[in-house]
């Protein structure tokens, strides 16, 4: 027996299909967002840019996101959940706290130097203060932002925790040490990018050096690790 369709089902059918589409369109420029941030960074990637290559015009892009801040916020998204599966596989063989811990910053590193306009795309939303991502940023993106942070912090706090367990560590707060070393891996990477150090040769004499990605690898790792088991 057919089943007759009334206006609320057509009604309904039209919002479902305008909202797959509404879905669609922004998956394509937040996809666009992404290749043009891995292709040309971070600064040289302009909404008119990304409004070209999904082939709209730049007003389009804005009646998607509530900004420039917001977009960025949902391509960076992309990039933790990114993340979040690369330190999963890094830390499932390894066995002690402090084993997952060094393999969890190793591959945070690794990370970041393979895909720099990561690096350069957390750093600009961390500029901002909370009162103004929350001006900037509808809910629903703060909370996707929020989601996918806490999905790759949430791997590294177990981590500690378990070292806590185990008498490996001594933390006290276990999420704020996670916090900590996600927004200094952050800045080294940074410096890791640079590939220079500034020193004082003698008063008043600064001089330049070389420092390399391993370099800053291996310490981001053996500092985690000090800040870990002495205690904080």
């Amino acid at each position: 027996m057919a089943t007759l369709e009334t206006p609320r089902d057509r009604g309904d059918g039209r919002r479902s299909a305008a909202a797959s589409r509404r879905r669609q369109r922004e998956k394509e420029i937040i996809d666009a967002t992404r290749q043009l941030f891995d292709e040309r960074g971070v600064r040289d990637a302009q909404i008119e840019d990304i409004a070209q290559a999904v082939g709209i015009n730049r007003a389009i892009v804005y009646r998607h996101f509530t900004g420039k801040e917001e977009l960025f916020a949902l391509t960076l998204v992309g990039y933790l959940e990114e993340l979040r599966g690369v330190l999963a596989e890094a830390i499932a063989s390894e066995g002690s706290a402090r084993d997952r811990m060094r393999a969890i910053v190793e591959a945070f590193v690794d990370y970041g130097i393979e895909h720099p306009a990561f690096v350069d795309c957390a750093q600009t939303l961390m500029r901002r203060t909370g009162p103004e991502l929350l001006e900037e940023i509808s809910e629903s993106a703060m909370f996707r932002l929020g989601r996918g942070i806490t999905g790759c912090l949430t791997l590294l706090t177990e981590a500690i925790e378990a070292g806590v367990e185990a008498g490996d560590f001594k933390v006290a707060d276990p999420r704020l040490l996670a916090n900590t070393l996600y927004a200094s891996g952050l800045g080294a990477l940074q410096l890791a990018r640079v590939g220079i150090l500034v020193m004082e040769a003698a008063p008043g004499m600064p001089v330049i050096d070389e420092i390399s990605p391993d370099q800053v690898k291996h310490y981001l790792v053996t500092s985690a690790l000090a800040v870990a088991t002495q205690g904080v």
